[in-house]
């Protein structure tokens, strides 16, 4: 039964569900309000009552003690109380009445109780012998022992009186239920708004896919923090969009020239199987070609693949010595080529190394790939028989040539994709290693800036996050402070 109940709740708009709960709140409200005021009253009116009736019998005793039996001579005519019933009562449940009177309480344990202990005056609700509801008040008649003065009068005012004010309570209350109803479903609907608001910005971005920010009142409720949310979402997947057809569309133009000259030099070479114009020669230079060409595709598609990952770093439990990553780095430059490439092909370069004791924690496949980026870029701008130099101290990895430099208007946009600048549109490159490095580094914490060296060339520096000391990194490190602090647990 729950189950259906709550599947049709769910069901319902958040406007009605809003409305619906303010109504059965304030319903609520209305309700308890209205029982604590009635039951308030009634006490407050059977009070009075019997108050009433407690002062007239204490008034009558002095009379009805001269002779108890007679009721001390009273009469309904004398004593003008009109349809209030008066009783003496005794110990031994003997009762004496006016003479003549028609109306007689039923009388109780309570009433006896007062004439045999003469204790405190008692009240009850009762009823007389034809079946109408009256307030019964019994005290002890002062001077007679074994007897009590009984009072009774009739409830059915009293009840009409309550009965009038239950039916305004129940009319004002129902009144006042419809108006809070009413003034929920308002409330609801323009407490919302923003939130139909952003609900069709949802739908339009998930038809039109349009990645429009929606229009955000001024405010500091948790409906505006929802919608900045939103928009910030928003703007960022547009970002990301915008940066996602960028590399489509700088990748599509740099994969075109090597497919192209790969295409044209296959084609000619399948001609040149019929026809067998080509010289050895020349078909050993078009073959050279096709595997240099082969070899910039390849490049350029690692480099578009490290390009796209999206993954942050997880750091290894263990330390990284920095050292060995640039010592890494600058074997497979070395291997690759000391002679260099481009303008130092054909002469030796110079590797100028000095490193100090530096430890991060990262990944030591993407930091030794960035530092390899920075020097094949500092050996392919080097002049013939040039020095590279390549400097650690303390957080700062320094990688600098003695090539031309980078111009100023060239620097804000060294590490972005595919940025040429005019000087390096013949030189071989994919125009992604520098903004692999700058990738790297970021996901690392760290952060690297281009500049100018002193003897005038390119000068890269890289900053990371870590220490010149183990311990230093140890302290340093979150993840070796969680499992400390978890040995310490299990030690204690």
């Amino acid at each position: 039964m729950v189950d259906p109940l709550r599947k049709k709740w769910r069901k319902l708009p958040l406007r009605s569900r809003v409305a619906y709960l303010t109504s059965v709140a304030v319903a609520l409200a209305v309700a308890v309000s209205s029982i604590a005021g009635y039951v308030t009253i009634r006490l407050s009116l059977y009070r009075a009552v019997d108050v009433e009736l407690i002062e007239i019998a204490n008034d009558l005793t002095a009379i009805v003690a001269r002779d108890p039996q007679r009721l001390g001579g009273l009469t309904e005519e004398g004593l003008r109380v009109g349809s209030m019933a008066v009783t003496v009562v005794r110990a031994d449940k003997k009762t004496f009445h006016l003479p003549g009177e028609q109306t007689r309480l039923v009388l109780g344990p309570k009433e006896f109780a007062v004439a045999r202990l003469h204790s405190e005056p008692s009240a009850r609700t009762g009823e007389t012998t034809a079946g109408e509801p009256y307030r019964i008040v019994a005290v002890p008649i002062n001077g007679l022992d074994a007897y009590a003065l009984v009072l009774g009068r009739p409830l059915q005012p009293t009840r009409d009186a309550l009965s009038s004010l239950w039916l305004v309570l129940i009319i004002f209350g129902g009144a006042g239920v419809i108006i809070s109803a009413a003034a929920g479903a308002a409330i609801a609907r323009s407490s919302l708004r923003p939130v139909r608001a952003l609900t069709r910005a949802v739908e339009r971005v998930a038809v039109t896919d349009e990645l429009k920010p929606i229009e955000v009142a001024a405010g500091n409720d948790e409906i505006s923090r929802l919608a900045e949310s939103f928009n910030r979402m928003l703007r960022s997947l547009a970002l990301s969009r915008e940066r996602q057809r960028q590399l489509i569309a700088d990748s599509g133009h740099e994969l075109r020239t090597p497919l192209t000259s790969l295409r044209t030099n296959i084609e000619l070479l399948v001609s040149d199987a019929g026809t067998g114009m080509l010289t050895s020669a020349d078909r050993s230079e078009i073959l050279h070609d096709v595997s240099a060409q082969l070899a910039e595709f390849t490049a350029l598609i690692g480099d578009l693949v490290q390009l796209a990952r999206e993954d942050r770093v997880i750091p290894a439990p263990e330390p990284i010595d920095f050292r060995d990553v640039v010592n890494a780095a600058l074997d497979r430059v070395r291997r690759r080529g000391p002679r260099g490439v481009g303008p130092t092909e054909g002469r030796s370069l110079t590797f100028d190394v000095e490193l100090n004791p530096f430890y991060v924690i990262g990944e030591a496949d993407t930091l030794e790939r960035a530092v390899t980026n920075l020097l094949d870029n500092a050996v392919k701008w080097s002049p013939p028989g040039g020095t590279v130099r390549v400097q650690l101290e303390g957080d700062r990895l320094r990688v600098a040539d003695q090539g031309p430099g980078i111009a100023e208007e060239d620097l804000p946009y060294v590490f972005d994709r595919f940025y040429r600048s005019d000087t390096s549109r013949n030189t071989p490159g994919t125009g992604l290693g520098l903004s692999i490095v700058a990738q790297a580094v970021h996901r690392h914490g760290g952060r690297v800036v281009a500049g100018r060296s002193a003897q005038g060339g390119a000068e890269f520096t890289m900053r990371l996050p870590g220490s010149t000391t183990l311990e230093g990194l140890a302290a340093t490190d979150p993840t070796n402070r969680r499992n400390s602090s978890s040995s310490s647990s299990s030690s204690s």
